[in-house]
């Protein structure tokens, strides 16, 4: 396998899912894609502060979001960059698609002919102990690709 696409998101299991990927893909000397996808420009404007591999604050680390000057690309492409930084290797290539996750997902998958798909697990449904995460789920029913699925729900302490 020469091509690894890591789909990372805003979650802070994006760190897991992007250190996994990258330790996999270096082991076969393979290319790495780190992949994000703009599904709803809405979900960029958070309130809570979010620390993910270096990118901190409110999705921008710098300003106030403001709606005049609000960019959902700019803040996906600022965590994408800040995301390969935190991996330490420039040959790292970055990739922004738009649209549904999954269908993005395997767009990108197809468009850089990756051989293997790399993302998280992380469903927040009610009944997540039976099932993966829908994007996941939908990536899985609709490739032909190999998908490395890094499962990123907390372990119960027993």
């Amino acid at each position: 396998m020469k091509k690894v696409l890591i789909a990372l998101d805003f979650d802070p299991s994006a760190q897991k899912i992007a250190e996994t990927g990258f330790l996999f893909a270096r082991r076969m000397k393979a290319e790495i894609t780190l992949l994000h996808v703009l599904a709803n420009p809405q979900d960029y404007k958070l309130t809570e502060h979010v620390t993910v591999m270096g990118f901190t604050g409110h999705l921008n680390t710098s300003e106030i979001v403001k709606k005049d000057t609000f960019d959902p690309q700019k803040i996906s492409r600022q965590f994408l960059d800040k995301s390969k930084l935190f991996l330490g290797d420039n040959h790292i290539q970055t990739l922004l698609e738009e649209g549904d996750c999954a269908e993005a997902i395997l767009k990108a998958a197809n468009k850089i002919g990756a051989e293997v798909i790399v993302m998280g697990s992380h469903s927040r449904r009610w009944f997540e102990n039976s099932t993966m995460g829908s994007v996941t789920e939908k990536v899985l029913q609709n490739t032909t690709f190999p998908v490395l699925i890094i499962p990123t729900k907390k372990q119960s302490k027993s």
